[in-house]
């Protein structure tokens, strides 16, 4: 049952799924919700595909406004709900276009570990798998950790990804660090980002919004083991 009109259906570890629920506890509103197994693909249900042709989560609903894509649904709530809760895109033009940059950015960071590696092993038959293939990958990933251990550096201890305050670059990132650190890449090889992990992962957003199924299964993967 939609709170407020707002309704989301969602999936649990899904990184665009977990970036709008993290806006909305920064906002602080209350939403009803509905958790989508992707086993049983509950995301190409009749009901989700009447709001959403692609057939995704998260698929949003605020009265009767539909709004799918997780950015697209995060800068909306953003927009629609500027005073309330956390202000996560600043109304400088110069400050809020630095959280712009860093929210685009890390795109990049997506690409290298989630398309690049995650992708690869799970739509890849076992036998077709290129060991030099994923070496390459996990290659790439470092190094593109490695930037944003220098932004990190860069910011200061204590702060966050686009400067002293919790902004939307931050609800993008959060998430595919977390997976990082799921899938065993060793981000203590990266203190800065160390330390900027541990200390987002007790945010009060992020720890009511962690993956459901993680907390259950709790062991990491060997997605990223070498990283």
């Amino acid at each position: 049952m939609a709170i407020d009109g707002r309704f989301l259906y969602w999936g649990s570890g899904s990184i665009p799924c977990w970036r709008p629920m993290i806006v909305l506890k920064e906002k602080d509103l209350k939403y009803g919700e509905k958790l989508c197994n992707f086993g049983n693909k509950e995301h190409k249900s009749e009901e989700i595909m009447k709001l959403n042709a692609r057939g995704q989560v998260p698929t949003f609903k605020d009265g009767d406004a539909v709004i799918n894509e997780s950015g697209a649904i995060c800068d909306y709530l953003e927009f629609k709900y500027p005073d309330s809760g956390t202000c996560l895109l600043p109304k400088d033009p110069l400050e809020r276009a630095k959280v712009l940059q860093r929210t685009y950015e890390i795109a990049n960071l997506f690409k290298a570990f989630i398309e690049g590696i995650i992708f690869y092993i799970f739509f890849t038959p076992k036998e077709q798998q290129d060991e030099e293939v994923i070496k390459k990958k996990k290659a790439a990933a470092k190094e593109e950790l490695q930037r944003w251990e220098e932004i990190m550096k860069q910011q200061g201890s204590g702060s966050f990804i686009a400067g002293k305050n919790f902004t939307m670059a931050d609800v993008h990132i959060f998430p595919v660090l977390a997976w990082a650190v799921r899938g065993s890449a060793n981000l203590e090889n990266f203190p800065a980002l160390f330390e900027y992990y541990e200390r987002v992962s007790k945010r009060p957003s992020v720890e009511a919004t962690w993956p459901p199924h993680w907390k259950v299964d709790t062991d990491k993967k060997d997605f990223f083991v070498g990283i």
